[in-house]
């Protein structure tokens, strides 16, 4: 199907073709008749494969079509996701499709901005991209108002319930017009049980679309993984990017102790690569991001904070230094290449603990991951060791004592008592008259009486 054989108004077709998109991908095709028929939607399709697009178009097309209600400049659309990489990706996906449509699209997450984004509400836009704490921040200090929100997209709710997102997800939901005077549409590559009850709860009989559900993981995607001890789980990948000669490189961690330990080794060795995971600002994700996409870093260590709603074009490998422990997260990672129908590649190491999850990434994916046996000349063990980070120094238990006499904290002024003025528990006066205060046995009678 072609996007010129939907009904689509001039506007939204424009953006389109700015994009350079023709032809619908199968969760397109599925899902954009119905939702442009404004019914409520929940499709699920694996990652990469146009989910963002089919529920902007919709949305463009409904607002387009539907006179604003009210004089108010209160948003007319909200876009819920679960991580700020996700929400400045559907921003610039949003930007890029609606750039003939007129509206004003704004990005509300956490980490940048605090007082723009602020601004910018108050100015009044049309459609509102967010994570659920920034928003709701806003929202009750009565910033802008969801009295006039004509369409609802949750992205990645699966995410949602993961990252303990649902309580917020509620709040927000629960202050939108009847779920029956607005159009719901949920995007995700899985919709599991509880992402059905909170979808029947909050939707109007939400038409559920599912694209390929037997095969989990992209088609173009090459899988392949090795078993290795741990300690040789670096030289392997050493010899790896040495041989794959791997232009743009995705390398996933479980951990931000072990993306620093890889930060360290990989740009000592004279491989360049940063690290992004939760706790790295906002800001420097960003620019982490945009010279990764650009070519300027060649590999970006991540969590799987990343794992999710990035579209990077040209990601060669990806590598799971770490095996992830939830089985879905493999299958996300894994989408970050072979995307819009370009060709990539999966390397897993396996160590003695990733081994462990093997089984249930198996049974998740529906086929068995194929396994490379590497050659001894494949490890590389003349790599130059980074020296230890040093550790934090330990926090003293307790209050230090107060200074005396205008002296710095921390040096005694005390004399230290002399041990013959220390008594054991029991002496001194208070010990004497425990002592003398001791009942004396009583003799049985008769006894000591002269006979």
């Amino acid at each position: 199907m072609k996007f010129t054989d939907l009904n689509l108004p001039e506007q939204v077709l424009q953006g389109i073709a700015y994009t350079g998109f023709t032809e619908c991908t199968p969760i397109q095709e599925k899902a954009l008749p119905p939702a442009l028929a404004g019914k409520d939607v929940a499709g699920q399709a694996q990652t990469g494969t146009g989910k963002t697009a089919a529920f902007l178009i919709s949305l463009f097309t409904r607002l387009l079509k539907q006179e604003k209600v009210g004089t108010e400049h209160h948003p007319r659309a909200l876009i819920l996701a679960p991580t700020r990489e996700l929400v400045v990706q559907i921003e610039k996906d949003a930007q890029q499709l609606g750039k003939h449509t007129g509206f004003t699209i704004q990005a509300i997450y956490g980490g940048v901005d605090y007082m723009k984004q602020k601004n910018a509400l108050k100015e009044g836009v049309d459609i509102v991209i967010g994570t659920p704490g920034r928003l709701i921040d806003y929202l009750k200090q009565k910033v802008y108002s969801l009295k006039n929100i004509e369409a609802l997209v949750i992205d990645e709710a699966d995410r949602m319930f993961d990252m303990g997102f649902i309580a917020d997800l509620r709040f927000i939901l629960r202050r939108l017009p009847p779920f029956d005077e607005r159009q719901n549409l949920m995007f995700s590559a899985t919709l599991n049980q509880r992402v059905m009850e909170l979808a029947y709860e909050f939707m109007n009989v939400p038409e559920k679309v599912a694209v390929t559900p037997e095969q989990m993981t992209a088609e173009r995607v090459e899988q392949v993984i090795y078993h290795v001890s741990r300690k040789e789980k670096f030289p392997l990948l050493l010899g790896l990017l040495r041989k794959e000669g791997m232009e743009r490189t995705m390398i996933f961690v479980n951990t931000k102790r072990e993306a620093e330990f890889l930060f360290d080794r990989l740009n000592v060795n004279d491989f360049p690569a940063r690290v992004i995971s939760g706790d790295v600002e906002q800001r420097k994700r960003l620019r982490i991001l945009e010279d990764f996409k650009s070519g300027k870093l060649p590999i970006m260590i991540a969590t799987d904070v990343a794992s999710r709603g990035l579209h990077i074009d040209g990601v060669s490998h990806v590598i799971n230094y770490d095996l992830p422990q939830d089985a879905e997260d493999y299958v996300h990672r894994i989408g970050r290449t072979a995307r819009a129908g370009a060709e990539g590649k999966a390397i897993s190491l396996a160590d003695e603990d990733g081994a462990l999850y093997l089984e249930d990434i198996h049974e998740y994916i529906k086929e068995r991951i194929p396994v490379e046996w590497a050659e001894d000349e494949l490890f590389v063990h003349d790599y130059i060791r980074s020296k230890p980070r040093p550790k934090p120094a330990a926090k003293p238990h307790g209050r230090a004592p107060a200074p005396r006499h205008g002296k710095p904290a921390g040096k005694h002024t005390e004399k230290p008592a002399e041990k013959s003025a220390e008594k054991p528990a029991g002496e001194g006066e208070a010990g004497e008259k425990k002592r003398r205060r001791r009942p004396q046995k009583k003799k049985p009678a008769g006894e000591g009486q002269p006979q």
